[in-house]
């Protein structure tokens, strides 16, 4: 008995020496209205933010080559365009001035001795008459024959004393439906001395000088394009090189060509887009200045006569549309050239 006594008494102490059950830590939780802490900068994202995290560019947007490529296709766009325009400039003064060639006929009755030139006039004017086709006939007086023969004899010209020929102005106003060969041989036999003059020398003339202008239009527009393919390529082959390592894992680790090369089109399409549009809003802005510039100044010597070579030197709606299918062109150019740059740069890396 009193050995148990002992005993309880022993596990008494003990139980008072020991020290109390530490209590539970409570969770750690975000306190209302703190922020969490930022990422390290070299941390790699994880769970959902790697999955809305966007892809970074092969090629980086905005660096130097990139601006001055853009300024490169901005200028060439801007020739090309100034070459449209001043195409269809010659191209719209040379179909008016055939057109006003094809609807006037001229009479021309030379002197001859022993012939009375006003009664000659008289039946060459009512001969043409005569024909269908003719919108009127009239015959240049003498003071009209002195001021197209002033600029090149001088004034206070005496037409008495110079076998000078008198001419009859014809406006054609159907030219379908007059027989030219008919009205020639017909004047030929019954006027004396008198021939007619349907300007067909002046219109080849004309039709083979805006030919002329045309080609020669095309051809500069080819070397600008051309110039400006070039330009591409030298700057697709630094993009390239810029982006070595980049391009020759994605080509290693088993990217397509095509992949690659369409990140690369989609890159030099924007950049020939912007110069582009800027080079073609730049001529348009050209074209009106000009218009206006022509129009303030009509009246002067010099206007006058371009006035009278060109008309008014204004840019028709076909210029316009020209200058729009310039910068499309230009961006399909720039984004094409690129793409083979590129795949012509990985079948060498193969």
């Amino acid at each position: 008995m009193a050995q148990s006594d002992d005993t309880d008494k022993k596990q008494a102490s003990a139980a008072s020496v020991r020290p109390p059950k530490r209590a539970e830590r409570p969770k750690r939780g975000r306190k209302p209205g703190r922020k969490a802490a930022p990422r390290p900068k070299n941390e790699a994202p994880q769970g959902d933010d790697a999955k809305l995290r966007p892809s970074a560019a092969i090629v980086p947007p905005q660096a130097v080559a990139g601006r001055a490529l853009t300024l490169v296709v901005a200028i060439m766009s801007f020739l090309a365009c100034l070459t449209v325009g001043a195409v269809s400039v010659v191209w719209d003064a040379a179909d008016a001035w055939q057109n006003d060639l094809v609807r006037e006929i001229t009479i021309q009755i030379r002197p001859a001795e022993g012939v009375d030139m006003l009664r000659e006039i008289d039946k060459a004017v009512a001969l043409a008459q005569e024909f269908p086709g003719i919108d009127s006939v009239r015959a240049l007086s003498d003071a009209e024959t002195k001021s197209l023969l002033e600029p090149w004899l001088g004034e206070g010209l005496q037409l008495d004393g110079l076998p000078v020929p008198r001419l009859i102005q014809i406006t054609v106003g159907d030219p379908e439906l007059l027989n030219l060969s008919q009205l020639r041989s017909m004047v030929s036999q019954n006027v004396t001395g008198a021939s007619v003059d349907d300007h067909s020398v002046w219109t080849s003339r004309l039709s083979a000088m805006a030919g002329a202008v045309v080609l020669g239009g095309f051809a500069i527009m080819v070397l600008v394009l051309g110039s400006m393919v070039l330009s591409v390529v030298f700057a697709t082959q630094a993009a390239m090189a810029g982006n070595k390592d980049v391009v020759s894992v994605l080509h290693f680790v088993g990217a397509e060509d095509g992949f690659i090369a369409r990140e690369f089109q989609r890159h030099f399409l924007m950049l020939g887009l912007k110069g582009g549009v800027s080079g073609g809003v730049a001529a348009i802005l050209a074209f009106l200045t000009v218009d206006m510039l022509t129009r303030q100044s009509s009246g002067q010597a010099g206007s006058d006569q371009m006035s009278a070579l060109f008309g008014g030197i204004s840019v028709s709606l076909p210029g316009y549309l020209g200058v729009f299918g310039v910068v499309f062109l230009v961006a399909i150019l720039t984004a094409l050239t690129s793409g083979l740059a590129v795949k012509a740069h990985l079948a060498k890396v193969d």
